[in-house]
C-alpha cells in the first residue's frame, strides 16, 4: 500500500507529523481526522518506506525551533507565488461566497465558477476541490490540499465557518481581508516606486557620465595641457577604476547583492534585516503601521470567525511578513498557552504602541476582543494612508536633490579646469594690453 506523510494541527494549534500506509488519500485523512487532528496537508511519500515507519508510525510532534524549519512567514495573501493572482483568488472568494449565501450548494458552486474562470491554474484547483469533495471530504479538506493557493489562514477559516454553518459569512471576511491587504500593499508599493526609479535613473546617468562621458573630457584636458584642480582629478581617477576595472565592479556589485539576499535568508539575517526596516528614517514608520495592521485584522478576522485563539496566533505568526512581529506573537502565544493574558506579552514585546495595549485589554475586559482589533486595524490603516502620502512628499525633494548633486557634482568636476582656462587667459589679455 502507498505511504502517506501528514501535517496536521491538534486543539491547541501545535503541529504534529507523521506517516500512514494506508489505501488511498481519503484513508489517510480518516485516519487523522480519528486521531482528533486537523489535517493540514497529506501527501504520498516515496515508494520506498524509511525504516521504522509502519501502519501505526507514531506521529512526530513538531515543537520549537525545529517545527518552523521551511516555513516562509512572508506569505501576505493568500495565493501569492502560485500561479493564481491574489486578485483572481480574492474575486473568485466572493463571488463563491455569493453563490452560497443565494442558496446554491456548495459543489454546484464550484462547478459554476469552475466553469467561467479564465485563470488555468485555478480552474484546474477547482476542479479538484469539486473531485475532492464528491469523493466525501470537506471543503477546507480540499483546500488544506493546495497550500500554495489557500494558506492556513484561509484553511482554518473555512474550517471554522463549516463548523459554525457560516460559510458564506467566512467567505466574504475573506474576501475582504485580501482586499484590504492588496490595498495596502499597493499604496506602500506606490509610494516606494518614486524612490526606487530616481535611485536607478542616477545609477544609469552615473555609470554613462563615468564610462563615456569622463574619458572624452580627460582627452580634450590632456590635448590643451590644462593643470586640472584637485576635484576634477578625483573624479577622473573613479571614472579610470571603474572603465579599467568594469568587470571586477560588476562582479563586485553582483557578489554584494548575492550575499545580501542570501543572509536575509537565514534565520539571523532576516530578523537583523526586518528590525533595521522598522527603524529605517521615513519609510520604518510606515512599515510598523502595516506590519500592526496585519496583525490586528489578521487576529480579529481569525477569532471573529471561531478559529481557537492558540491556533489563531500560530498563523498569525506564520503571515506576519516580519520576524520582529512574529517573534512577539510567538511570545503572546507562549503567554496564553499558560493561561495568561493578550495584553501583558503585547506591552513587554516593546513593538506595539500603548494605544494598542490598551485597546486590546479592552476588548479582553469587555469580551469584544475581535470587534476592537478590527478597529485597531482600521485605525491604523489610515495612518498608512496619511504615513504614505507624507512619506511620498518627503522623499520627492530628497531624490531630486540626490540626483542632482550626483549629476551636478560631475559636471562642476568637469568645468573646473575650464573655467580655470578662461581664467588664465582673461589674465594674460589684461597682462598684454598693459603692456601696450
Amino acid at each position: 500500500m502507498p505511504i502517506f506523510n501528514y501535517v496536521a494541527l491538534d486543539q491547541r494549534g501545535n503541529e504534529t507529523k507523521g506517516t500512514f500506509e494506508v489505501a488511498s488519500q481519503n484513508d489517510a485523512i480518516g485516519r487523522v481526522k480519528d486521531m482528533g487532528l486537523f489535517p493540514v496537508k497529506i501527501v504520498e511519500a516515496a515508494k520506498e518506506p524509511a525504516k521504522g515507519k509502519g501502519k501505526n508510525a507514531p506521529a512526530a510532534k513538531a515543537t520549537g525551533k525545529g517545527a518552523k524549519k521551511g516555513v516562509n512567514i512572508n506569505i501576505k495573501i493568500p495565493g501569492m507565488g502560485s500561479g493564481v493572482k491574489p486578485k483572481v483568488l480574492t474575486t473568485f472568494t466572493r463571488q463563491l461566497a455569493t453563490l452560497v449565501d443565494a442558496g446554491l450548494p456548495l459543489l454546484r458552486g464550484l462547478r459554476v465558477l469552475e466553469k467561467q474562470e479564465k485563470s488555468p491554474a485555478l480552474k484546474e484547483i477547482l476542479g479538484k476541490l469539486a473531485v475532492s469533495i464528491e469523493g466525501g471530504s470537506t471543503f477546507s479538506e480540499g483546500l488544506a490540499q493546495h497550500p500554495k493557493v489557500f494558506n492556513r489562514l484561509f484553511v482554518n477559516m473555512v474550517k471554522a465557518g463549516e463548523l459554525g454553518g457560516v460559510l458564506e459569512v467566512v467567505l466574504k471576511r475573506l474576501a475582504e481581508f485580501s482586499e484590504k491587504a492588496q490595498k495596502i500593499k499597493g499604496k506602500v508599493k506606490a509610494a516606494l516606486f518614486y524612490p526606487i526609479a530616481v535611485m536607478f535613473v542616477a545609477i544609469g546617468i552615473l555609470i554613462l557620465l563615468m564610462v563615456f562621458v569622463i574619458p572624452k573630457f580627460k582627452e580634450v584636458f590632456a590635448g590643451m595641457g590644462v593643470q586640472m584642480p584637485g576635484f576634477t582629478l578625483f573624479v577622473m581617477a573613479m571614472s579610470d577604476m571603474i572603465v579599467n576595472n568594469i568587470l571586477m565592479t560588476m562582479g563586485i556589485l553582483v557578489v554584494i547583492v548575492v550575499a545580501f539576499l542570501l543572509f536575509i535568508k537565514t534565520k539571523f539575517g532576516r530578523l537583523v534585516w526586518d528590525r533595521t526596516q522598522l527603524k529605517l528614517p521615513a519609510v520604518g514608520p510606515v512599515i510598523s503601521k502595516v506590519a500592526i495592521s496585519r496583525f490586528t485584522r489578521t487576529l480579529g478576522t481569525l477569532v471573529s470567525s471561531g478559529v481557537p485563539i492558540l491556533q489563531a496566533l500560530t498563523i498569525v505568526k506564520e503571515t506576519s511578513g516580519n520576524m520582529v512581529i512574529a517573534n512577539a506573537v510567538n511570545k503572546i502565544h507562549e503567554s496564553v498557552k499558560e493561561g495568561e493574558t493578550i495584553t501583558a506579552p503585547l506591552e513587554s514585546s516593546g513593538v506595539f504602541p500603548p494605544m494598542v495595549c490598551s485597546m486590546v485589554d479592552v476588548g479582553e475586559q469587555t469580551g469584544a476582543m475581535p470587534e476592537m482589533l478590527m478597529r485597531i486595524a482600521d485605525d491604523y490603516d489610515e495612518q498608512v494612508d496619511n504615513s504614505v502620502a507624507a512619506m511620498t512628499s518627503l522623499l520627492e525633494p530628497i531624490m531630486i536633490v540626490f540626483l542632482a548633486v550626483i549629476v551636478g557634482s560631475i559636471v562642476i568636476a568637469m568645468f573646473l579646469p575650464l573655467i580655470a582656462m578662461i581664467n588664465n587667459l582673461s589674465g594674460d589679455d589684461s597682462g598684454g594690453k598693459a603692456d601696450k
